[in-house]
């Protein structure tokens, strides 16, 4: 199967995002469908991944930023039926290293997938970060 990759925040499916975020994510459940539009429609920087045959959006990585230095990286995902074709790589790679952003420092929150993010420079937080957790 073909894909493609686009970081144009007009070509996103809001629907396909909230019908993943909110049945498949272990991460912000909490958030309403208003919540997360507003997440995306403020994002500094969104990719998506579509099948190339039909279009339909199959993975997807947003970006908040101060647009200088920093960047935090949130909702990432590759429906489980279109995994193994190195979307999750591809996602990243658009995101860290291609475009604005590849000489920011990153954060991310992740309980998986840290194989992955490695391979892009991520490592656990050293003495230098705190996190106020939400309450």
């Amino acid at each position: 199967m073909n894909y493609e990759l686009d970081d144009d925040p007009g070509r996103l499916q809001p629907d396909a995002i909230w019908e993943w975020l909110s049945t498949e994510a272990y991460w912000g459940r909490q958030r309403s469908r208003s919540d997360v539009d507003a997440q995306i429609a403020g994002a500094w920087r969104v990719v998506g991944a579509y099948c190339a045959d039909t279009g339909a959006l199959v993975g997807f990585a947003r970006a908040v930023s101060d647009g200088v230095s920093f960047a935090y990286l949130a909702d990432v995902f590759v429906r489980e039926e279109h995994r193994g074709h190195d979307l999750g790589k591809r996602l990243i790679s658009r995101m860290v290293d291609e475009g604005p952003g590849r000489n920011f420092r990153w954060v991310l929150f992740t309980r998986d997938a840290h194989g992955l993010y490695e391979q892009f420079g991520f490592a656990a937080p050293d003495a230098n970060a705190m996190v106020r957790p939400a309450r």
